[in-house]
């Protein structure tokens, strides 16, 4: 882990599972109003009628938050979710898709899914981050953001609440950075733009 390797980026991707939502909060409070990164979100969770986590989200930041639709625009300065009960996918850096093919580690929206998509079309100005889970989705996305030049950032095991899934990827995956929970806000906004 070199202290070289901390540089801006245009996207970032944030993965999570059981445990994640206190510190996902805790990030995007902390992103600065005037952060031109894009910050894409996708969590395990229910396929409701009514998703609260937008409007979570929504009370926790001054940036632009949306759940996905299909051919949805990215734009810079938002943050997007990814919805439930779909992959979510990038068509490139302008455009998203989602997808209702199979579960990938159980899991649709599927972490790994959504990194590997996005390393193809952010390469180097790609960070990935993987927070707390129960499961090993995430571990081949982080592989797919290295192989692209991408930093790779884990929880830090000892602060997530279900350590497995940060544990899976620092036993499989080149991580660059793992870091606590309690500084992953601070982080997160050093490397936005």
């Amino acid at each position: 882990m070199e202290e070289a390797k901390i540089r801006k980026v245009d996207a970032i991707v944030i993965g999570g599972s059981a445990g994640s939502l206190e510190v996902i909060l805790a990030i995007v409070a902390a992103l600065p109003a005037s952060t031109k990164t894009i910050i894409i979100i996708i969590v395990h969770r229910k396929n409701d009628a009514e998703s609260l986590l937008e409007n979570l989200i929504k009370s926790r930041t001054s940036l632009r938050v949306r759940e996905v639709e299909d051919k949805d625009p990215l734009r810079y300065s938002t943050i997007y979710i990814a919805p439930p009960d779909y992959h979510l996918l990038f068509e490139s850096r302008k455009e998203f898709s989602l997808d209702m093919t199979a579960k990938v580690q159980y899991s649709r929206p599927s972490i790994d899914v959504s990194f590997e998509s996005a390393a193809t079309i952010f390469k180097d100005s790609l960070a990935g981050l993987l927070l707390s889970g129960a499961n090993a989705d995430g571990t081949a996305g982080l592989i797919s953001i290295a192989s692209n030049g991408g930093i790779v950032l884990v929880q830090d095991p000892s602060s997530a609440e279900v350590d497995y899934m940060p544990q899976h990827a620092l036993a499989n995956a080149k991580v660059d950075f793992v870091v606590t929970a309690n500084d992953l806000p601070a982080f997160i906004a050093s490397i936005c733009k």
